[in-house]
């Protein structure tokens, strides 16, 4: 590494060099990789810019002159459209500057973008009938669902997850058993004191004896496997019994 003044003040340089007797038709590539790992390094140290990075192969194999491109956008199909891609600044979706309204258009992603807009507001009940309306689409997978119940409890704000997911459940017949389930989880478990209150109930026998429970039911409702080890607290090899 080289440090260096620069009209922008101090900057530094990286010089990679890679020593190769056989060409490989892949080297753009893999110059970039090392490129690019030398940057993370250099900002693991600390650093808060990037520095340049000079990749450079040192070749003396026995095919002459080198047979391969080392402009790594020529690996490739579309070399221009990937020049384009990675030239400029990079696609953004910033869901927090997009109406409500415009959401709703999303199709299958609607729900999670809407819900992950507003997941740090403490009352998701003004939130009720805009999402009820996006899962009456039928547009919603039950996976997603089930998904979007996960980053509700996870993720959000909201004073009272357990009576937001039983009213949604009464405006969403159609996932009505999915939601039902997890609330009846939730409301044993106490999460209305804190996930971390019931996680503690949780380890005590009795409690177990009722997580085993709720996840048989998750378990035969359809939820997947991880998704019930995450709200239940139990364990892969705890669940496997009970999915039989």
């Amino acid at each position: 590494m080289y440090s260096l003044k620069t009209t922008a003040g101090d900057g530094y340089i990286y010089a990679l060099i890679e020593h190769q007797s056989t060409p490989d038709r892949h080297m753009a590539f893999r110059l970039m990789r090392y490129a690019i790992a030398a940057m993370q390094r250099h900002l693991d140290a600390g650093h808060d810019r990037l520095p340049l990075v000079i990749p450079v192969l040192f070749y003396h194999g026995l095919v002459s002159p080198y047979p391969f491109s080392l402009r790594w956008l020529d690996e490739f199909i579309a070399p221009e459209l990937a020049g384009h891609l990675y030239h400029g600044a990079f696609p953004l979706a910033d869901i927090t500057v997009i109406p409500d309204d415009e959401i709703a258009t999303h199709q299958r992603m609607a729900t999670l973008e809407l819900l992950q807009k507003h997941i740090r507001q403490r009352d998701l009940a003004q939130l009720l009938d805009k999402l009820s309306e996006l899962l009456l689409t039928g547009l919603a997978t039950e996976s997603q669902v089930q998904a979007l119940m996960h980053y509700l409890v996870q993720a959000g704000n909201t004073r009272e997850p357990i009576k937001f997911i039983r009213e949604l459940a009464l405006r969403t017949p159609q996932h009505k058993e999915t939601l039902m389930t997890i609330a009846e989880y939730l409301e044993q478990q106490g999460l209305e004191r804190g996930l971390a209150q019931g996680r503690q109930e949780g380890r005590q026998e009795g409690r177990k004896e009722e997580a085993q429970r709720i996840a048989v039911a998750m378990l035969h409702s359809g939820l997947p496997r991880d998704l019930v080890a995450r709200l239940t607290g139990l364990t892969e090899q705890e669940l496997t019994p009970l999915a039989d």
